[in-house]
């Protein structure tokens, strides 16, 4: 049995519902593809679970999410709610308020979905190694003047000069 998951565009806040299995695996919405990760269409079979059980039906699907391109991907229900949206969508910018007639920004999104190897769940942000950059042997401080009392300074005990 599949029910409808909704998501909205990361660029303008339109909203798209997709017919789902009722396990769910989404890592996240984003408006660029994940590095390593395979996306299919919305209308091409990308949960395991989808087909009839016929001769000839994918027992595995490679996709590890959906591309969308917004407002004009079939398959799926722009903007299924009529045009209530919550208040959180597009944030403060304007930039990313919803789209007023439904239509969506044509920009392509992407749902990716987890994934695993070895067990293990694939973390799709790449390590960040800590570079040094032009390591200088000069002291990291400013310098100057060491204050009250040092060389060429004046050396009253309260401290003003």
């Amino acid at each position: 049995m599949s029910y409808p998951v909704t998501y909205y565009c990361p660029h303008c806040g339109t909203l798209v519902a997709l017919e789902r299995e009722g396990y769910l695996a989404d890592k996240s919405v984003t408006p660029y593809p994940l590095e390593g990760w395979t996306y299919v269409a919305p209308t091409e079979p990308f949960d395991a679970d989808e087909g009839d059980g016929g001769e000839g039906d994918v027992e595995s699907v490679d996709a590890d999410g959906v591309r969308f391109v917004c407002g004009e991907s079939d398959g799926v229900d722009w903007d299924p709610h009529d045009g209530v949206r919550g208040t959180d969508v597009g944030g403060d910018e304007p930039s990313r308020e919803p789209d007023a007639d439904g239509d969506g920004c044509g920009e392509p999104f992407y749902l990716s979905f987890v994934r695993y190897e070895e067990g293990r769940e694939i973390d799709p942000r790449a390590e960040t190694e800590l570079v040094e950059i032009d390591p200088d042997p000069r002291p990291s401080g400013p310098g100057g003047p060491g204050g009250p009392g040092a060389a060429g300074g004046p050396s009253d005990s309260d401290g003003f000069w």
